[in-house]
């Protein structure tokens, strides 16, 4: 898999490369603010230059099927009390539970080194976490990283989750309540970064995660590059449920670049709170108890993501369905391999006021099911006691240059009592649709279409 993954980006690249050479070298953002110089580097993080060294095996810690947890962690610590350096795990297979990085440490995985996750809850430990658009308790991640500067994942190696049995217990919890949350079935998340900058993830492999893959909270200028996200396509009672390869939340400035993605559920995910008061941290609701767990929302803006592979996934970017207000956002260059459900995917929560606004996405190859997906998404649909209900928005949506095969070309329901969709703009669609191939334009506040073909 991962070198078909790497013929594929070659290929990629080879074809986006005459793009690139006609690009200014000046880019601006959807809203027409200037992209920052930082997001054309993706230059990689040398092991030499992270400091001392602190090999597993050294310290006497073996790939022999225990659990080592607090040894490794001990390592972690001793490390950050020496000024830094970096855990490095060497070939073989290394079991752990939960682990939390300290500034100055960072982790790095040799080749054929795998970094493997206990499949036993009680491996994780409990803390005040963001989940699904809300601050609560809850379990964190096989790696943590919170407040840290420059903290790195480097390496050719691999974290695995180890998620079968947590994928298999959740399916299990579904049949007996089909009302069961993603969080009832407690699993933890692969990795987890909050409160950080300057984080790079550089060419790991993360795979198997028991649930969401890559969760990056209330952090800024983070690079995921070359990385390889996977969820093992298990039967269907036991494919990763919520397996998500990127969950963005409350972020700003990141770049995800020549990744590949393929999971049981979302490609990239824009996150950042759900509820009826989600706005709260910049709207005043003179009078109203903000809920504890509205408390942490945020915004999201200046990401971009591009020259990606994509394999399995619901949606190749989606908004929602926890998110407050989301804006500048680029999905670029992108060869879709195996038929995603979605290309773009706007949740549009009836109890939460959102704002989807400046997103384009553009030079997209191959397949998916519905090119553009906007509906309500009522899933634990709760006001909370607010008797009038919150107004969305979506607007300035541009999609153009893409060649795709797809079921449904237009799948967008209009429900202007809930929200608004303006200003939208599509240009330089080559699409093969079996279903819809008109966009009804009536739909919209404002509507462009240049050199649109949709074949049948």
């Amino acid at each position: 898999m991962r070198k078909f993954f790497t013929l594929t980006l070659a290929l990629l690249v080879c074809l986006t490369a005459s793009a690139k050479k006609q690009k200014t070298t000046v880019e601006t953002w959807p809203n027409g603010e200037v992209m920052d110089e930082w997001f054309q580097k993706s230059d990689r993080i040398a092991l030499e230059s992270l400091g001392k060294q602190y090999k597993l095996t050294d310290y006497h810690i073996n790939a022999d099927g225990r659990i080592h947890t607090t040894e490794i962690q001990a390592l972690i610590d001793e490390a950050a009390a020496n000024g830094g350096g970096v855990i490095v795990v060497p070939s073989g297979v290394f079991m752990t539970g939960g682990l939390y990085f300290k500034q100055g440490t960072h982790l790095y995985l040799e080749q054929g080194a795998v970094l493997m996750g206990s499949d036993f809850i009680g491996d994780y430990k409990i803390a005040k976490t963001r989940i699904e658009g809300e601050t609560c308790d809850y379990f964190e991640a096989l790696i943590n990283a919170n407040g840290l500067d420059g903290f790195t994942i480097s390496g050719q190696g691999t974290i695995d989750g180890n998620g079968l049995r947590y994928h298999q217990s959740f399916w299990l919890r579904r049949k007996w309540n089909r009302k069961c949350t993603n969080k009832d079935e407690q699993r933890p998340r692969l990795v987890y970064i909050q409160n950080c900058k300057n984080v790079q993830l550089q060419d790991v492999s993360l795979q198997n995660s028991p649930f969401w893959t890559t969760h990056i909270y209330n952090s800024d200028h983070v690079k995921l590059l070359g990385l390889h996200i996977y969820s093992l396509l298990h039967p269907d009672d036991s494919k990763g449920p919520s397996t998500d390869a990127i969950d963005l939340d409350a972020v700003h400035d990141i770049l995800v670049k020549e990744c590949f993605m393929s999971v049981n559920d979302d490609a990239v995910a824009i996150k950042g709170g759900k509820g009826p008061y989600a706005d709260a941290f910049e709207k005043e609701y003179p009078g109203v108890e903000i809920p504890a767990e509205s408390k942490g929302n945020g915004s999201n803006y200046n990401i971009l993501i591009t020259d990606c592979v994509y394999g399995e996934a619901h949606g190749c970017l989606t908004v929602g369905s926890e998110s407050v207000h989301s804006w500048n956002i680029i999905l670029r260059n992108i060869n879709i391999t195996n038929p995603a459900h979605n290309l773009l995917w706007l949740k549009m929560r009836p109890d939460t006021p959102q704002r989807y606004e400046y997103i384009t996405v553009e030079n997209i190859t191959g397949a998916v099911r519905n090119f553009l997906y906007i509906a309500p998404w009522r899933q634990f649909y709760d006001l909370k006691g607010r008797t009038d209900a919150p107004m969305s928005y979506s607007d300035h949506i541009t999609m153009r240059n893409c060649t795709l095969k797809c079921n449904t070309f237009f799948r967008v329901t209009a429900q202007p009592e809930v929200y608004k969709l303006s200003n939208f703009h599509f240009e330089n669609l080559d699409i093969t649709a079996e279903n819809n191939p008109e966009i009804v334009e009536s739909t919209f506040d404002g509507v462009t279409q240049k050199n649109v073909i949709v074949k049948q």
